[in-house]
């Protein structure tokens, strides 16, 4: 499947809630395959959601066992379709990227504990429990297909953003 450009900050689709997947079909399944090539192409990035390719649909990939710091915590990859979290506990400050805004990093306040519900590629419904970095990523994520950036939850945006360190 082709790589798709990554929908960028100011671009008012990052800021329009997702539509509901009512089609588990083959459109379904070109658009996580898309995902899929998008999030490979970005080394280094653990979750992409279908808005920021353009699609304006409930779905996302996360997958934070590629991670070099956190990946021994990660249950693995998953693909959520209507994601929404049920329960969260717990709460951390840490620091976070994204895919729509490459220049900037920030300190953004996460529950460190996540219970989400969502279905599967086949419209099943399930449940996974996510803690620490997966359930900052896992939040991070579904707050895109709600229209939510992560600046949008920073509290102070002259203290806590910072131009995004370039690797040598």
């Amino acid at each position: 499947m082709p790589l798709r450009p990554i929908v960028l900050v100011p671009d008012e689709r990052l800021k329009t809630p997702c539509e509901t997947v009512t089609d588990f079909g083959d459109v379904l399944r070109e658009v996580v395959r898309d995902l899929e090539d998008t999030l490979a192409d970005n080394v280094g990035c653990v979750g992409i959601a279908a808005c920021q390719i353009g699609v304006m649909q409930r779905v996302t990939i996360v997958d934070t066992s590629i991670h070099r710091k956190h990946g021994a915590a990660s249950q693995g990859r998953f693909v959520l379709v209507n994601p929404k979290i049920v329960a969260q506990s717990g709460d951390n400050v840490g620091r976070e990227g994204c895919l729509s805004l490459p220049d900037f990093t920030a300190n953004v306040a996460r529950a460190t504990e996540v219970t989400v519900e969502y279905q599967d590629l086949s419209g099943e419904h399930r449940v996974l429990e996510a803690r620490d970095f997966e359930a900052v990523a896992m939040q991070h994520e579904i707050d895109h297909l709600g229209g939510i950036l992560f600046l949008d939850r920073v509290s102070n945006l002259t203290t806590d953003v910072f131009p995004r360190k370039v690797k040598k």
